[in-house]
């Protein structure tokens, strides 16, 4: 029987977990376990990562996640922030691949504050590298210095093998998809982009059927918003996948749509670590009042059953329950347009459940 470690986290991931594992429910014939991460985990523990969740989410062959973070804990000690669980479990784990799709369903495109014909069919996959670069690097730090003033540093690195390996992943991507590869960097000004760009293009080199593009990412930026369609997968760095996944994320109309996957490498049994989350943050602001929308952590379901236990007619069962109960009219309040049906989290999914 295969093992799925719930995490639930802060906010409104406690709600949106749950209609994920209403569905798993359905479906029936898998071990769930639950541990604390994030916020919760610093309220139960003492730390946004605890030892006995660290030990669960090394043996789970599949994690699903809410979401951390909250006003709450904007003053505790920075090393203990919700958000230091989620660096922990990536690096713990070798997280080093995170999938952000960007689909636009055809029921909500006119959620979208962009035009109808830009972003109608819409379907990016973005590959950001997730375990290197700023958010990993040293030295880092905060210093006084003499003259009273005080110095905020932090060191973007990559070498060769963290390069190759997200880059790897993408081609891999590419291949499966419309054979299309556009690889975000900025290299005109960064050195540490410059050995980026180079070791995907040797890299791709293995990829003969993969049309590979370079973009600045001041530019990429800009190119989401004027003509996203001209994108198929798009593979950059830490940060800037961090930004430019946000900004696509938008393009759907909103966040509470979209899943993610973190990928590791695959051990010598071939187990390989992931992570599977939506994109959407913890939004305390509604927390507890049945407002969330819980389809971007049931379409990271999908993603878990894809991904991680080669399952696509589950995944396929699971996206198109969504889309049809989308085409019935029912929108939770983020995706909520005129002539439709306002519901709540549990009901939306009792919804999907009941289309499957």
């Amino acid at each position: 029987m295969q093992n799925i470690l719930i995490l639930p986290g802060d906010g409104i991931g406690p709600e949106v977990t749950k209609q994920a594992v209403k569905i798993l429910d359905h479906f029936g014939g898998y071990n769930l376990d639950y541990a604390d991460i994030g916020g919760i985990g610093y309220d139960n523990h003492g730390t946004p990562y605890p030892d006995e969740t660290d030990a669960k989410a090394k043996a789970a062959d599949a994690i699903l996640l809410g979401a951390v973070g909250g006003p709450k804990w904007d003053n505790i000690d920075f090393s203990l922030k919700p958000e230091r669980g989620l660096l922990a479990i990536r690096k713990n784990l070798g997280l080093f691949a995170n999938l952000r799709p960007a689909l636009v369903f055809d029921e909500l495109a006119a959620a979208s504050t962009l035009k109808h014909e830009v972003v109608s069919g819409l379907d990016i996959l973005i590959v950001r590298e997730l375990t290197g670069g700023i958010y990993f690097g040293g030295p880092r730090g905060i210093d006084d210095l003499p003259d009273g003033q005080r110095k905020g540093y932090n060191t973007l690195v990559y070498i060769t093998s963290e390069v190759k390996r997200i880059a790897k992943v993408a081609l891999e991507l590419a291949q499966k998809r419309n054979g299309k590869l556009c690889s975000v960097d900025k290299a005109n000004v960064l050195e540490a982009t410059i050995l980026w760009r180079e070791e995907v293009e040797h890299e791709a080199k293995n990829y003969s059927d993969v049309e590979l593009s370079h973009m600045y990412v001041d530019n990429a930026a800009m190119q989401l918003v004027r003509n996203p369609k001209q994108f198929d997968v798009m593979v950059t760095t830490n940060m800037f996948g961090d930004i430019l996944s946000d900004c696509a994320a938008m393009l759907t109309g909103s966040l509470g749509m979209l899943p993610s996957a973190s990928l590791g490498s695959a051990d010598a049994q071939g187990k390989q670590p992931a992570l599977y989350e939506p994109v959407h943050g913890s939004a305390p602001d509604i927390a507890g009042q049945d407002k969330a929308n819980p389809l971007a952590t049931i379409l990271s379901l999908a993603m878990l059953f894809r991904y991680s236990f080669n399952d696509a007619n589950k995944a396929d069962a699971i996206e198109n329950a969504v889309k049809t109960v989308l085409a019935k009219g029912y929108r939770t309040a983020d995706i909520m347009s005129d002539n439709c049906t306002l519901i709540g989290c549990e009901e939306m999914g009792n919804k999907v459940v009941s289309q499957l």
